[in-house]
C-alpha cells in the first residue's frame, strides 16, 4: 500500500497479484468449507480410525495418497481436511502423507504434467517422490508420536 502511494512500479504488480490471489481464494474457500463440513458429517470417526488410524498399517498411507489425488482445491482444502482427519483419529504419519501427496499427485495436475512433459517423466517422478514421501511421513509421524506431540485445536 505504501509503495502504491509513493509510486513504486513493482507495488502495482504486487497489488494486482494480491487481488488476483484473494479473488481466487474467495471463490474456492466456500466450496471447500462445504465439502469439509460434509466430510465431517458423512464420514464416521470409526471409518477414519480403521482405515487411516494406528492399526491401518501401510494401507493407511495408500488411502491417504488416493484421497489426496482426488482432493480438488489445492492447499485451501488440504490443510482443513488434514485437521479434520486428525480430529477423526488418523495417525500423524498418514496426515503428513496426505498433505504431501496433495501437492504431488492431484489428478488434474498429473494429467496436465503428463501431457506436457510426458508419461515417462510423470511415472518417474511418482516412482521417486511417493515412496520418499511415505517414508519421511512415517518416520516423522513415529518420531512426533513418540515425543507425545499433539496437534493444537
Amino acid at each position: 500500500l505504501w509503495g502504491l502511494l509513493k509510486g513504486f512500479g513493482i507495488s502495482a504488480e504486487v497489488a494486482h497479484n494480491f487481488w488476483t490471489f484473494s479473488a481466487q481464494m474467495v471463490r474456492i474457500l466456500p466450496c471447500a468449507f462445504v465439502l469439509i463440513g460434509l466430510f465431517e458429517v458423512w464420514v464416521k470417526k470409526e471409518a477414519v480410525e480403521r482405515h487411516l488410524g494406528r492399526g491401518s498399517g501401510p494401507l493407511g498411507y495408500l488411502w491417504a495418497v488416493l484421497l489426496a489425488a482426488t482432493t480438488v482445491g489445492g492447499i485451501y482444502v488440504a490443510f482443513p481436511m488434514a485437521h479434520s482427519l486428525f480430529r477423526k483419529g488418523a495417525k500423524l504419519g498418514v496426515i503428513f502423507t496426505y498433505v504431501g501427496a496433495s501437492a504431488i499427485c492431484r489428478i488434474p495436475m498429473t494429467v496436465f504434467e503428463a501431457s506436457f512433459l510426458g508419461v515417462k517423466f510423470t511415472a518417474v517422478r511418482f516412482a521417486v517422490s511417493l515412496p520418499l514421501l511415505v517414508f519421511v511421513s512415517a518416520l516423522l509421524g513415529r518420531y512426533l508420536e513418540g515425543k507425545g506431540y499433539q496437534m493444537p485445536g
